[in-house]
């Protein structure tokens, strides 16, 4: 198993803008974000729902839920003897989705918080399932197995962990490269990019059970893994 992030992430940009930046773009976006990015998104985010499968009466925590979508999705499966959990570094995203929790009647089953995915304030072996969509790719590279362990630090033993992710996997077309180009040199435009996220999972030692590869204009992973 690869130690070194980079052998696993060949190629893979890093993150030029600091996490109080990354947190000021997304407060500022947070009222248009749907509109920027709902309808490329949402297909792929319901493949990463449907294979997570929270079920009745199951903890669950969404690392950067956004403007909630998911939130409400898990709550509704979770029932009213299951608990959602959710993380996100935008206190804007925060109060978008607990209005939102709040117009479904679902605010009793969830807990937000407003944070860093990289430090969770839950207990270790405590989370039947981790579900991130579009987020994975926001951690820098040497961030990236420090996230991991520390997902798989508050999942139960066989816990499920979902990742939805802009990918590198496959031809690396025009489209890529013109993306890339922009996040390296306009990064408040573009502040994510595409990333290996099976590759990452398996050298956290998550046991991979499914990987599809989808596409928007860029490819996507979609990754089941256990702990």
């Amino acid at each position: 198993m690869a130690t070194d992030v980079n052998e696993y992430e060949p190629g893979v940009l890093r993150i030029f803008q600091t996490k109080d930046e990354t947190k000021a773009y997304y407060n500022k976006i947070a009222k248009v974000y749907d509109l920027l990015a709902e309808h490329s998104e949402q297909p792929m985010r319901e493949k990463g729902l449907q294979k997570l499968a929270a079920q009745p009466g199951e903890r669950i925590l969404e690392v950067g839920f956004g403007t909630g979508h998911s939130v409400v999705e898990l709550a509704q499966a979770v029932g009213p003897t299951g608990r959602v959990l959710g993380v996100d570094i935008s206190d804007e995203m925060v109060a978008l989705t607990n209005e939102l929790l709040q117009r479904a009647g679902l605010s009793e089953r969830v807990e937000l918080t407003c944070g860093d995915a990289e430090s969770l304030p839950y207990e270790d072996d405590s989370l039947n399932g981790v579900f991130t969509s579009f987020t994975f790719e926001l951690f820098d590279t040497p961030e990236i197995p420090k996230v991991l362990a520390e997902w798989k630090r508050v999942l139960k033993p066989g816990g499920r962990l979902v990742v939805v992710a802009l990918s590198k996997e496959g031809k690396q077309g025009v489209i890529m490269k013109a993306y890339e180009w922009t996040h390296k040199h306009f990064p408040n435009l573009m502040d994510c990019r595409p990333v290996y996220a099976r590759r990452a999972i398996e050298a956290a030692g998550f046991d991979v059970k499914e990987t599809d590869i989808e596409h928007m204009w860029v490819a996507v992973e979609i990754v089941l893994a256990f702990k």
